[in-house]
């Protein structure tokens, strides 16, 4: 049998209804493809502490469990768009999707930290394949508003993915173990396979190059994995070590050939014209603030809750339920409305929002009562996302031509990746906890230090967004 997705490949295939059966199927596999790489970025966070009890894992060990699969994530994000432009939007989705699978069987199977480890480095490539295709597939078989409220819906449901993981991961950790955290992945990418093949039609870029930017895809992954290295080396070996200092100066030498790089290269994975027009680079800076924040309180509030409040890994995960529910009841509308008011005020007053919850969660401590010390920061984060995470994706693929939407899909989600990453790597060191991140007494007062500086990164994310950001959501688009 064959379906609507089995038509010849077309760059810009007719516009789908929204509210049609086939733009619900479209959106269903978007939805469900990218959440498996979002629930993996932070459903591990709960299982951290079984982790260190089962594979004897130290801070260093347990950092790297979540950073293998950002480090590749992000690293891989920018040549996942600009392979997906080229080669079909659909095809890649589906390569990561499989891949995603498979590496999720190694990491369930994993008998050792080391082997757990790079498991979650090949899952972090197949998830640079299939999200920026996600929101590239979105772009291209949406067209006006019926665009803003899928993407409003994607994000909206993506969060809901992104919140419920701790949720999740506890309820697994607690009642079976945590190698089904990973286990779970395989028949979720099974339903994804089937109903992408069906259903969604095939996109690509007919003007894009066919070369590939290997010079800078090696460069970036270099510097990336420089910087993550040294930094959750730190931790453990202080900043005098000499494998840190070389690394860190390596990441950043690396970075800098990179941007050389980019500038001169045919065709260059992170294509430098974008960043010349304002309101794209004022996005993804934004971005890059916001979701440091996000990864840094979803990192330290399911630990800090288990290991210095005292709650088990089902409480913990039970906890940010109602940033679930706030995003999935709120962000189609917070699309639809950025669309029609203009994105800059919901970009300054959704971090903001979530600001004021993050200050909330610096009350955690031993015994700490969920209702009164846990529950508002929650609502106030939630409303916050929620407000802000639709319209900051949609400007961020408004903000670039059309033909180059897979390559603004991949730069959106690579800053959002790196900015979980470097949170991940660089705040526990900030925050003061040292080798002891299961340590209540160390914990405590470095779990208060890292939510202040995840709120002072929400409210820059603000800042940035009402200097940089049209009022109206037209002045998004570039000219030409």
């Amino acid at each position: 049998m064959t379906g609507p997705a089995d038509a010849p490949l077309a760059p810009h295939p007719a516009p789908v209804a929204y509210a049609s059966a086939r733009g619900r199927w479209v959106l269903l596999a978007t939805v469900l493809g990218s959440a498996i790489a979002f629930i993996d970025a932070t459903v591990v966070t709960i299982a951290l502490p079984r982790l260190a009890e089962e594979l004897g894992a130290s801070t260093a060990g347990l950092q790297w469990v979540v950073n293998g699969y950002g480090l590749t994530l992000a690293a891989f994000l920018l040549l996942g768009g600009s392979l997906g432009d080229r080669y079909g939007r659909r095809r890649l989705f589906l390569v990561g999707v499989v891949w995603f699978a498979v590496a999720s069987l190694a990491c369930a199977l994993a008998p050792t930290l080391g082997l757990l480890v790079a498991a979650r480095v090949l899952q972090g490539v197949g998830g640079a394949l299939l999200t920026p295709g996600s929101l590239a597939i979105l772009q291209s078989t949406f067209a006006g508003e019926d665009r803003g409220r899928a993407i409003g819906m994607w994000s909206g449901l993506g969060g809901v993915a992104g919140a419920l993981a701790p949720f999740l991961g506890g309820w697994i950790v607690q009642v079976t173990t945590w190698r089904w955290v990973f286990g779970i992945n395989l028949p979720l990418a099974a339903v994804v396979v089937a109903v992408a093949l069906r259903w969604v039609p095939e996109s690509r870029d007919p003007s894009a190059a066919r070369g590939l930017d290997v010079a800078g895809t090696v460069l970036g992954a270099l510097g990336l994995a420089g910087l993550t290295y040294g930094f959750t080396a730190w931790t453990s070996e202080g900043r005098a070590d000499a494998v840190v200092v070389a690394t860190l100066c390596g990441g950043v030498a690396a970075l800098v050939a990179f941007v050389a790089v980019e500038s001169r290269a045919r065709a260059p994975i992170l294509p430098p014209g974008l960043f010349r027009w304002r309101p794209f680079a004022g996005v993804n800076l934004a971005t890059l603030l916001v979701y440091a924040a996000l990864s840094g309180v979803m990192f330290f509030l399911v630990v800090a809750l288990q290991v210095v409040a005292g709650y088990s890994p089902l409480a913990a995960g039970l906890a940010p339920v109602p940033v679930t529910v706030l995003l999935l009841l709120l962000s189609p509308t917070a699309g639809a409305l950025g669309q029609r008011w203009g994105p800059r005020w919901m970009m300054t007053a959704g971090p903001l929002l979530a600001a004021a919850g993050t200050l909330w969660f610096t009350a955690v401590g031993e015994d700490t009562p969920y209702l009164t010390h846990v529950l508002p920061g929650t609502l106030l984060f939630g409303l916050g996302l929620a407000v802000v995470v639709a319209p900051l994706t949609t400007t961020a693929l408004s903000a670039a031509p059309d033909h180059l939407v897979g390559a603004a899909s991949g730069v959106n989600n690579a800053v959002a990746r790196v900015a979980g990453l470097l949170a991940v790597a660089v705040l526990p060191l900030a925050a003061g906890v040292g080798a002891a991140l299961t340590d209540p007494a160390t914990l405590q007062p470095a779990h208060r230090t890292a939510m202040l500086v995840c709120a002072a990164l929400l409210a820059a994310g603000g800042l940035v967004s009402a200097l940089t950001i049209p009022t109206r959501a037209a002045d998004v688009r570039p000219p030409g």
